[in-house]
Formats: C-alpha cells, structure tokens, sequence
C-alpha cells in the first residue's frame, strides 16, 4: 500500500460486487476461524480475497473507517459484495443456516 493512500481508499478498493472480502489481523482468533470456514468453500480464483489490515501503517485509521462504514471497528469485517455481513459469529450463523452458500452462488463466486 503507497502511504498517500488512505483507510477508506484502502477499504473501498477491495469492496466489490461479486466478491467475498474478509478484513482481518493474523493474531485474532476470531479472524483465523473465518478465515478457515471460508477456505472450506470452493472459491472461484478472485471471489474471495482476503486481506491482513496489519500490512499497513494505518491500522488504527482502517478500523476508525469499519466503524463509520459499518458501525463496528472490530476485526473481522467480512463483506459480500458491498454489504458487510458483520464478523465471525454472523458468518458462523450464515455457514450453519445454509445462507452463506446460497449468496455465494447467487453472487457467482463458487467454482461449480
């Protein structure tokens, strides 16, 4: 990431349609388990891009912007599309339900 580039830039590059994007940090637990739950499904190369907060020197700023954006600052936040689902517990929900698997193949992102 350049350093001119800020949160919200940073953020809303990686936001897309028909894309899965989970925001995370590699020592959080709870970023780890989504992490894990979403490398069970079969992703198309580019629907599900995974992104570690943590590579750039505005961590702070970056969750100050998840706050604004989606009314929590904690990691992980996890979007399908542009809708951010919320974090781990919410995805954890989404997989148990059946959910999770029915947006993602609405949204095309799974190999068939």
């Amino acid at each position: 990431m350049q350093p001119t580039c800020s949160a919200q830039e940073f953020v809303d590059s990686h936001i897309k349609p028909g894309r899965m994007v989970l925001f995370m940090k590699p020592t959080c637990p709870y970023c780890r388990r989504a992490e894990e739950l979403l490398c069970q499904y079969p992703f198309k190369r580019d629907s599900l891009v995974i992104v570690d907060i943590t590579v750039t020197r505005n961590t702070e700023k970056i969750q100050d912007y998840f706050q604004q954006l989606t009314g929590a600052r904690t990691v992980p936040r996890i979007f399908i599309g542009k809708e951010c689902i919320g974090g781990c517990s919410e995805l954890q929900e989404m997989d148990r339900s059946g959910e999770l698997m029915v947006r993602l193949i609405e949204m095309g992102a799974l190999t068939p």
